[in-house]
C-alpha cells in the first residue's frame, strides 16, 4: 500500500489568523489488510482525526463517508496502540489534529481537493459487504449483508473447553442486539450470563497482563444478561444444531467501548452449583466494526 502523501497549504491559502497547516491532498487508500503492517500508525491516525474534525465544523461528507472515516479512525488507534504508542500520546494527537482542522476555513481549495479524494478512496467501503478487523490475537468480523434469517453483523470466536462460544451482535426480527452464543457439550445449562471487564473507575490504566489474563476480581466489572432464547440456526457454530443465545443490555457496548484494544474480556456462564464456565475475548477494534456497520445494510 502506497504511503499517503501530505500536502501543504501555501500562504496563498491562509487566512489572517490561520497558521500554517497541514491537510491531506491524497487519498487515504484502506485495505483490509492487518494494520500492524502499516508503517506509522499514528500517522495515520492523525490525518484521519484531521479529516473528521474537518467535516464536523464543514459538514464536508454523506452520512455513509462519514462513517467509513469514522472507522478508520477507530482502527488506526486500535494499530497504533498495539504498535506500542501510548494512549495518552494518540489523545494528544487527536487534539492537535482538531486543533489544526479548526484553523483551515471550510472554503479552502486544499481542503475541497481532500473532500474529492476521500470520497473517491472511501467509495470502496461503502459499498464492501464484509471486512475483518484483526487485533493481536483475535479479529472481529463484520457482515453488512442483510439476510431474511438471524445472523452475526459482528463477531468474534472462542470456547469455554470444548464448547464453542461467539459473541458480538445478532440480527434478529426484534434488530440488533449485544449477543453471545453458547453451544454446551455434555453439561447442564447456566442460569445467567455476564461479562466481565476492567472498571475504568477503579482502574484508570488498560491492564495488559499476560494474554487473556483479566484485572483482578476488585477493579473488574459485570454486565449481566437480559434474557435468552435458543440460538437460531444463522447464529450456531459450525456443525453446532443447537445452542442459547444470551442477549446483553446497550450498557455492555458502552462499557466495551471504553477499554483498551488491547485489553481482553470474557463471558461468563454461571451455573446453578455455583461453577463458572469462562469465555475470554479480545475487545480489538470492536468500536471500528460498529461503525462500519453504521455504513448501512446491503
Amino acid at each position: 500500500m502506497a504511503k499517503v502523501r501530505v500536502m501543504t497549504i501555501g500562504p496563498k491559502a491562509r487566512t489572517a489568523k490561520a497558521p500554517r497547516v497541514k491537510v491531506l491532498a491524497a487519498a487515504l487508500m484502506l485495505s483490509a489488510m492487518p494494520m500492524q503492517a502499516w508503517a506509522d500508525a499514528a500517522q495515520t491516525f492523525y490525518e484521519r482525526s484531521f479529516v473528521l474534525a474537518a467535516n464536523q465544523r464543514c459538514g464536508l461528507f454523506t452520512a455513509p463517508v462519514r462513517s467509513a472515516l469514522t472507522a478508520a479512525q477507530r482502527q488506526a488507534r486500535g494499530a497504533a496502540l498495539r504498535a506500542g504508542t501510548a494512549a495518552t500520546a494518540l489523545n494528544q494527537t487527536e487534539t492537535r489534529a482538531r486543533a489544526r482542522a479548526g484553523a483551515v476555513a471550510c472554503d479552502n481549495p486544499e481542503l475541497r481537493v481532500v473532500k474529492g479524494r476521500v470520497e473517491s478512496a472511501f467509495a470502496g467501503w461503502v459499498r464492501m459487504p464484509r471486512m475483518t478487523f484483526p487485533g493481536l490475537r483475535a479479529s472481529w468480523e463484520a457482515n453488512r449483508v442483510v439476510y431474511r434469517s438471524p445472523n452475526w453483523r459482528l463477531m468474534q470466536a472462542s470456547r469455554t473447553g470444548a464448547s464453542p462460544v461467539t459473541f458480538g451482535y445478532a440480527s434478529s426480527l426484534a434488530g440488533e442486539s449485544l449477543t453471545a452464543v453458547v453451544s454446551f457439550h455434555g453439561r447442564p445449562r447456566p442460569y445467567a450470563v455476564r461479562i466481565v471487564m476492567r472498571d475504568p473507575s477503579k482502574s484508570p490504566r488498560p491492564w495488559l497482563g499476560a494474554p487473556g489474563q483479566l484485572p483482578p476480581a476488585a477493579l473488574q466489572q459485570a454486565i449481566w444478561s437480559s434474557g435468552v432464547a435458543q440460538a437460531d440456526a444463522g447464529l450456531l457454530s459450525p456443525g453446532k444444531t443447537e445452542g442459547q443465545a444470551w442477549r446483553f443490555p446497550a450498557s455492555a457496548t458502552a462499557a466495551l467501548d471504553r477499554l483498551d484494544p488491547r485489553e481482553p474480556f470474557a463471558v461468563e456462564f454461571v451455573f446453578r452449583d455455583d461453577s463458572v464456565a469462562r469465555a475470554v475475548f479480545e475487545v480489538g477494534d470492536f468500536s471500528a466494526g460498529r461503525a462500519f456497520l453504521e455504513l448501512g445494510a446491503l
